[in-house]
């Protein structure tokens, strides 16, 4: 078997026990991201005690022996592991499914990666999924997925004009103030990276509604009300504006001075509602702060 530079067997520091597996990782690798060291444990990459290991959250110390294998085989056959909580599940009919996701699930499979929201749902129902809408691998929060041809192109429309309420919570570098941020996001601005541009016929409209919701140490909680839902819109338009969301990893392009680290990109779809693609009534869900945001905050107050 081939052998990768990430490669390796380690034990957790003995200072710093119990932690949490991706943490180990992390560590053991520090020029690996944080994305990169779930995604070797949720495909199967990491084994714990010659046992494979999924969970990131999993604790591990001082006397786990772990190992980093990149070229073993992925997880492909029998049930996803783990499957998606039922606790999660915001709500359910014969239509729609709304789902409190996680962070470190993509809403769909990328590449050839079954551990995806939509596959864990078509499981937990024994039922197809269609995705509406879509949140990035490390954005948590209330997600959308419609259960019939006709629930999907009723809730595509209600996006389509704007209707569908989405308010995000996020943590951003900086004294954010009240704002509405309009511009055209391209998927290339000109210098191969997603951004935006002054050609309205080369980007798309994208309109983000920013209040600020809490002074931090060097930060700000922000609420993001989105009136468009173009690819990684929050994070581009507030990195756009010096306000770089902490955590972020791709957007760093016009952040000035020192970046305060965060595990993750620390943004949480907070609120979403629609209305139902049967029935007309309005619907309105509300997923709380994670963990991780919460103990966050409680670090910068």
């Amino acid at each position: 078997m081939t052998t990768d530079p990430r490669d390796g067997t380690f034990r957790p520091d003995a200072a710093v026990s119990p932690q949490r597996l991706d943490r180990a990782v992390k560590t053991f690798r520090p020029a690996m991201s944080w994305g990169e060291a779930r995604d070797l444990i949720t495909r199967g990459k990491v084994t714990v005690n010659g046992v494979r290991a999924t969970d990131p959250a999993r604790p591990v110390d001082a006397a786990c022996e772990i190992t980093i294998a990149v070229a073993a085989p992925r997880i492909h056959k029998g049930p996803l592991v783990p499957p998606f909580p039922k606790d999660r599940v915001l709500h359910q009919d014969r239509h729609v499914i709304v789902v409190d996701k996680p962070a470190g699930l993509p809403s769909v499979p990328w590449e050839d990666d079954p551990d995806a929201l939509d596959r864990r749902l078509q499981e937990l129902l024994g039922h197809p999924v269609q995705v509406v809408h879509r949140l990035d691998r490390d954005t948590t929060g209330a997600i959308m997925f419609a259960l019939t041809q006709d629930a999907f192109a009723h809730l595509e429309h209600q996006l389509r004009l704007h209707t569908v309420h989405r308010r995000y919570l996020a943590i951003a570098h900086g004294d954010v103030k009240a704002q509405t941020i309009r511009s055209h996001i391209a998927d290339n601005r000109g210098d191969g990276l997603r951004g935006s541009v002054h050609n309205a016929r080369v980007g798309k409209e994208a309109v983000t509604h920013v209040e600020p919701v809490e002074p931090l140490r060097g930060a700000t909680l922000v609420s993001c009300r989105l009136e468009t839902g173009r690819t990684h819109q929050i994070r581009i338009h507030l990195a756009e504006q010096g306000h770089m969301l902490l955590g972020e990893r791709g957007y760093i392009r016009e952040h000035k001075g020192e970046a305060i680290a965060a595990p993750r990109i620390l943004l949480h779809a907070n609120e979403l509602g629609f209305q139902h693609p049967t029935t007309g009534e309005q619907l309105r869900f509300v997923s709380p702060l994670p963990q991780d945001m919460e103990e966050m905050l409680a670090s910068l107050r």
